[in-house]
Formats: C-alpha cells, structure tokens, sequence
C-alpha cells in the first residue's frame, strides 16, 4: 500500500523517525560541542504529526518572533526541513562564541546571521546523514535561508506543501542540554523541526530500512 497522507503513518514509522532524529541529534551535538568548545547533551527526541494551526501554537502562537531556517532535500528524499529556533537558542550559540546576549531576534546583524546559518547546516547535515549512514541513500541538502518573522509567517512556506501530504507534518522536538549556561535561565535549549517530505520519498526512506507503509 503507498502513502496517500501524513496519517497513515503507525506508531512503528514514528519509532523510525525518533530513531533517525535521536542519530542525527547526537552527531550535531557532538559537532556543536567542538565548535563551541563545551558539553553538550541531548535529550530523547519527540515526534508529533500537527496540522498548521497545532505547529504554530506549538512555536508560541502566530504573533511570536521565531527565526526559521529553509533546507531543501533532493536526492533519494526530496521535500524540506524547516528548522524554527527561539530567541534563547541564538543567545547560547551567540554567547558561547561572540560572549553576546540579544533581546530581540530583530537584533542579530550580518555576523550573528552567518554563524547561525553555519549552525543550520550542522543541524540539518546531521540528521541527513543519519538517514544516508542507515539506508545508504543519497541526499543532498541546499544552504539554509532564514528568515526572521513571526511563527505564523514561517510556518506559512512550508503551508504550500501541506496540501500535497495531507493535513499534518512532522514535527520534531529536539533538546541540546548545554553543560554551562552560559548566562541563560535554561541549560536545556530546544530547536524545532519540521519534516516536510515528498510521500514517496517517506516510502523510499521506510522501505530501505524494511518498514511497511
């Protein structure tokens, strides 16, 4: 049976794709830890299937400002990522390197904007390479675009694709636990995923790891 929508998918396909995330979570902790030169863990993974509305209240509602970076995935798995970061997870990253601390995301300049990509693309490289390291596929990832607006203008790009897969998306809570806060409340700083993937690229994906569909 081929994938008509989102909602088909079972609690094993979840268990996959939590697999997938918790692989590729480790490996840009493990880089992020180099590149900021401190510990950094990670917590479990989750993996929830949200229509446009519940992403969007997840991020904080429609007015909160959010800076979203756009991966595209052509390949052996077409469709897009689309990672959402809070104002704390620019501060960590910005403070672990530049010692600088934001109070607005509108406030990040050409620089901040640079490095934070250079995190987008460990992020998103990571979890690709997860996938190819345990189907062997090949996939290759375009340089992140960010943008900087209010959750429900990010999340509107991503809306385009919604009707072609259904009413839902996959989305991908993930933590990086950071051994020094470094100057933040929280040592735990969460990066928001949205997997927007082609159903047949789904398919692909589940029947190289032997999964049915």
């Amino acid at each position: 049976m081929s994938l008509q929508n989102m909602e088909q998918l079972n609690a094993v396909h979840f268990d996959v794709l939590r697999e997938i995330g918790n692989i590729g979570q480790g490996n840009a902790a493990s880089s992020l830890s180099q590149m900021l030169s401190q510990t950094i863990d990670i917590s479990v993974p989750t993996v929830k299937l949200l229509d446009f509305n519940e992403s969007v209240e997840y991020l904080g509602g429609p007015e909160n400002v959010v800076l979203g970076m756009l991966v595209g995935l052509k390949g052996d798995i077409n469709g897009m990522m689309l990672y959402v970061l809070q104002k704390n997870f620019a501060n960590s990253m910005l403070n672990s390197v530049f010692g600088k601390q934001i109070n607005d995301l509108t406030e990040l300049d050409e620089m901040d904007i640079s490095f934070i990509q250079e995190i987008g693309n460990i992020l998103a490289g990571s979890y690709v390479n997860a996938i190819s390291s345990l189907t062997g596929l090949t996939i290759d990832i375009s340089v992140p675009t960010i943008s900087i607006d209010m959750a429900g203008a990010i999340l509107a790009v991503p809306a385009v694709e919604f009707a072609q897969i259904g009413n839902s998306v996959l989305f991908i809570d993930d933590s990086f636990i950071f051994g020094d806060s470094a100057g933040i409340d929280s040592s735990e700083i969460k990066s928001n995923m949205i997997l927007v993937p082609e159903l047949s690229s789904l398919e692909t994906l589940f029947s190289k790891l032997g999964i049915e569909v």
